[in-house]
């Protein structure tokens, strides 16, 4: 069974199958960035189909694709384990981030010089700037992730959007664990990365992106060690 109490909101079983098996995913997703299904604990099959509300068919096509954006693993004929956050994943995923935001900064910047708006850019950092004032952590970690992926669509690069979108989940995973360090501060990391975007000087963009992630890099850090939510790699 579940290894944690707090259920879910049942699913709508007169849903359509498809939008079905995405209802379920969007409710599982939310309940690991949210800790009702804390790192390491075991989703088992029949009872998330009890607390959902929904059969097992469903629920068996919503898994694999938590499982493509690192929120699960699976292995045959077990249930589903929520993803352990240790030092080294952690690592790997600003690793990432840097290969693929610091180029995408760069290219946006560029297509800005060449004539492209900054307006979408700047609405997604007006939402997260509302955001912020909420004090709701969950809304917080969306718009901050929502304004990363609208740098990498800036570019207009469909590759570079298609990583973005397989990583933006466990960024918002990184962002809710992480908010307590100062949401204000990352707001206004975010401020200067547009600012250098829309200079439209390349290699500004770049410097800015390539700072803003590796302080955020250490300030997550600092934030999951002083918690319980990571977990060093055995030795």
């Amino acid at each position: 069974m579940l290894d944690n109490p707090v259920m879910a909101a049942p699913i709508d079983p007169t849903t359509r199958p498809d939008s079905l098996s995405r209802q379920i995913y969007a409710t599982l997703r939310e309940g690991i960035i949210r800790g009702r299904y804390p790192q390491g604990s075991r989703l088992a099959e029949q009872r998330l189909a009890e607390e959902l509300q929904v059969s097992r068919v469903p629920l068996r096509e919503a898994v694999p694709v938590l499982e493509i954006e690192g929120f699960v693993s699976t292995l045959p004929r077990r249930s589903a384990i929520v993803t352990t956050w240790t030092i080294r994943s952690v690592h790997d995923l600003f690793d990432l981030r840097l290969c693929l935001e610091v180029g995408a900064a760069r290219y946006a910047a560029r297509r800005i010089a060449a004539g492209a708006s900054i307006a979408p850019l700047r609405a997604a950092l007006e939402t997260a700037r509302g955001s912020v004032g909420s004090g709701d952590a969950y809304r917080i970690a969306d718009d901050s992730t929502r304004f990363h992926e609208g740098i990498v669509d800036l570019t207009d690069n469909a590759l570079m959007r298609a990583v973005m979108r397989s990583l933006a989940g466990r960024m918002m995973w990184l962002f809710f664990m992480t908010h307590e360090p100062g949401p204000l501060h990352a707001h206004n990391g975010h401020e200067e990365l547009l600012a250098a975007i829309e200079s439209g000087d390349e290699r500004v963009a770049e410097a800015v992106a390539y700072t803003h992630i590796e302080h955020y890099r250490l300030d997550s850090l600092r934030a999951l060690r002083a918690s319980s939510d990571i977990h060093d790699e055995p030795a």
